[in-house]
């Protein structure tokens, strides 16, 4: 566990996120997230907040489960529409020293060489600050939109992605060396060719020759997110995640997630106390216990309850117009986001949810605890979670945008400061990428335990 807390927004380039119905509340700006000038501006506020990065999640296709039909989530603006997270980054960078900026990439509809220039190139133009959140999507929309028959089951999905990072892996850390580069202008040459080589990769389904066609960038490999909640999930990213998304609702289900992902990283060889692992959170926060709690109230009555049952019925490739609302919510292995599953079922097994109550509480952040209070309320449970549970930060969850933001950075962060959990304004930074602000070692680079690295050396 870290001394001090990571912040990441937890956000998306689209009109919703996971609070369905909250762009009709007054002077919610979610429109205008088509707009530069709206993700400048959120990019400033996260840095003066002392945030660590900005965390876009993402997805492929369109919600149809529900219903069997798009039209919920294109009428009520269920992740839909949504722009690629991916290209606004740049100008956020840009107006910013030291946030980073994840994003979420699927391996299951892209190709590793692509992938591994997009990254490289992100990489260099933010000076070592992306990440990725490595995902293997679960619409089946998506799929049929990309040219598939259906979508791949889930098994086939990760076995793809394990292949998929080898092959990116090796492009990053192993096709240049270091000295690769020489920028010898009297000579005429920029790189020397028998420091650059192929990686040859013939596996079951990529052939990828190489070499990469990008000189190394400050961190070669981007920090690696991963939210792997399934038994295949949870191996891929103690092999992989540096930065893990716990997305279990409660204390029980995050404490049972991170000592097993912790225990599956060391039998890889790593260190398991080098992972990093979030929980996201849903702050409400007001000056007073009256005021947040009143802000809640008005929060929720804007809560769309077709539009977070269209959501879910897409999480758990489920389609919850179907189910009576009294009806309880079994466990089932589902090919879609198996967390959101476990959630409701194995994360508190003494407890039967009924379709009604999924959709109450998921209504403001999904499955993430909502946190109401003054700042030092707020403050309160998040030291608890960072002290007593062990986790190392917290995805933060907007409701109101970019109200939700601005209140935790100009009412929460002041009492996180003080309190030293999240370093002081003016502190030294531990380094200048991500990586070596995320794992406080003095290295841009994959960690030597890493299997990317032990592989390459």
């Amino acid at each position: 566990m870290t001394d001090h807390v990571h912040l990441n927004l937890f956000t998306m380039a689209s009109v919703e996120h996971v609070s369905p119905g909250s762009w009709t509340y007054p002077g919610d700006r979610s429109p205008e997230y088509t707009d530069t000038a709206y993700w400048t501006e959120v990019a400033r506020t996260a840095e003066r907040g002392g945030f660590e990065a900005v965390f876009f999640a993402d997805v492929r296709g369109i919600y149809d489960v529900y219903g069997d039909d798009r039209e919920a989530a294109i009428e009520r603006a269920v992740q839909t529409p949504a722009n690629d997270p991916q290209l606004v980054v740049p100008a956020m960078a840009a107006v910013t020293d030291e946030l980073g900026f994840a994003v979420t990439r699927s391996t299951t509809y892209t190709h590793p060489y692509q992938l591994a220039r997009e990254f490289s190139t992100l990489d260099h133009l933010t000076d070592g600050r992306i990440a990725i959140n490595v995902v293997t999507s679960y619409l089946a929309s998506a799929a049929e939109n990309l040219g598939l028959d259906e979508r791949m089951e889930k098994t086939e999905r990760y076995d793809r992605a394990d292949e998929f990072l080898d092959v990116c892996y090796a492009l990053w850390e192993d096709s240049w060396t270091d000295d690769a580069v020489e920028r010898d202008r009297e000579a005429g040459r920029y790189t020397d060719p028998k420091q650059v080589t192929p990686i040859d990769h013939e596996g079951e389904h990529f052939s990828v020759p190489g070499p990469h066609g990008c000189e190394p960038s400050p961190q070669r490999t981007p920090v690696v997110y991963q939210a792997g909640s399934s038994d295949r999930g949870r191996e891929f990213a103690a092999a992989n995640a540096e930065a893990v998304f716990a997305s279990q609702p409660t204390e029980e289900g995050v404490r049972e997630y991170m000592t097993d992902v912790r225990s599956r990283a060391a039998a890889y060889g790593r260190d398991p106390d080098s992972l990093r692992f979030f929980i996201g959170v849903v702050p409400i926060v007001g000056e007073t216990r009256e005021l947040a709690s009143a802000k809640h109230a008005e929060y929720a009555r804007h809560v769309d309850v077709e539009a977070t049952l269209a959501l879910l019925s897409g999480f758990l490739d489920m389609d919850l117009s179907e189910l009576d609302p009294d009806q309880k919510v079994e466990h089932i292995e589902t090919d879609a986001i198996q967390g959101t599953m476990n959630a409701f079922t194995r994360s508190q097994p003494d407890r039967e949810w009924t379709v009604r109550e999924v959709a109450e509480f998921c209504g403001l952040g999904t499955t993430s605890p909502t946190i109401v209070g003054t700042p030092e309320h707020v403050a309160d449970e998040l030291a608890y979670w960072h002290e007593e549970v062990g986790v190392d930060g917290f995805n933060v969850k907007e409701v109101v945008r970019p109200d939700s933001l601005a209140d935790f950075v100009d009412l929460v962060v002041p009492e996180l400061r003080e309190r030293g959990l999240v370093p002081p304004a003016d502190a030294d930074s531990p380094g200048d990428t991500l990586r070596e602000r995320l794992l406080g070692e003095g290295s841009p680079r994959l960690r030597a335990d890493h299997p990317a690295r032990e592989s390459s050396d």
